[in-house]
């Protein structure tokens, strides 16, 4: 088939590679534009721009899809089908009805449970069990489409948002092949969404501070649903004032006790709400992340402290 593909972060590099190894025809290959990173701010590709380039793809990074000049070009492809991964633009209806075949979407959840921008952070932080990857067929509500295939997932209680990306992102990918083989015979099944909608809204910076009275169960989801970006932190008191410190892996400890956000132990293991969580991977502003043990070494907090 000749196809498009719009995808921006990590997340999409699989489903691109999948494509172009079934000899699918990929004309062109859509991404958010570069943006400035580093201390030197230079303009960085996104990694599906990246991988796309290092394929010799052409790469269209429009700032946005809804100008005629966009829609333009779009159409002008000669597509038979769009495939889109995170790309991070919602498409009008002129992008969605250009293609012969249509556009569609492979969404990190089991819809209608978590539409948006940030569906798998927000299974972890919810305390889910499972999740899944979804092909659906794009319309111009926010993830409202028709499904057409779909693999569930379980969510293990070590996962965090990094390592049930990366396990989304494979098994994501390879629905491409049999959904679009489905879509050109017109033997594919569309089902409507049906269930609950909930809204997976973006992440705020002050959303991911850690309140200690929340119960421990509570605070390992949201750690770990946060890791590695933009990740869960607190304040910790240091020689020079407050000092922030991320927290990118934990665990739940049912019989610890102790004031909320009381550090009770030389090995991180930090009073809440109900119960007490223990922090195994941290991270101080512009230092790598730490175990427990070399994380004390170089910041002293003495048994009783109270984080903020």
């Amino acid at each position: 088939m000749r196809l498009a593909f719009m995808g921006t972060p990590d997340f999409a590099v699989p489903s691109l590679a999948e494509l172009i190894a079934s000899g699918h025809e990929v004309v062109a290959v859509y991404s958010q534009p570069p943006k400035p990173k580093g201390r030197g701010q230079k303009l960085t590709p996104s990694p599906v721009h990246a991988f796309a380039e290092t394929m010799g793809l052409p790469v269209f990074t429009p700032a946005s899809m809804k100008t005629p000049d966009a829609i333009e070009t779009f159409a002008s492809l000669d597509l038979d089908a769009a495939c889109v991964v995170a790309y991070g633009q919602i498409l009008k209806a002129e992008v969605l009805s250009a293609p012969r075949l249509g556009c569609f979407n492979l969404h990190g959840s089991l819809l209608p449970r978590w539409r948006g921008a940030a569906p798998i952070q927000r299974a972890i932080m919810a305390g889910d069990r499972q999740t899944g990857v979804q092909i659906m067929r794009m319309s111009e509500g926010l993830d409202e489409g028709a499904i057409l295939l779909s693999e569930v997932l379980p969510i293990a209680p070590d996962d965090t948002a990094a390592t049930l990306s990366d396990r989304m992102a494979t098994t994501g990918a390879t629905l491409w092949t049999r959904a679009l083989a489905a879509i050109e015979r017109g033997g594919v099944t569309e089902t409507e969404q049906a269930g609950e909608v909930t809204y997976a809204r973006k992440i705020t910076p002050a959303e991911a501070r850690i309140d200690w009275t929340r119960p421990a169960a509570e605070l390992d989801c949201h750690i770990r649903g946060l890791s590695p970006f933009p990740g869960a932190w607190f304040e910790a008191p240091g020689p020079d004032g407050p000092v922030r410190v991320k927290a990118l892996m934990s665990a739940p400890v049912a019989q610890g006790s102790g004031a909320p956000g009381e550090f009770l132990d030389g090995e991180l293991l930090i009073g809440t709400g109900d119960g007490a969580v223990r922090l195994l991977r941290v991270q101080r502003e512009g230092k790598a992340a730490q175990g427990p043990a070399d994380f004390l070494r170089g910041f002293a907090l003495p048994v009783g402290t109270i984080l903020g």
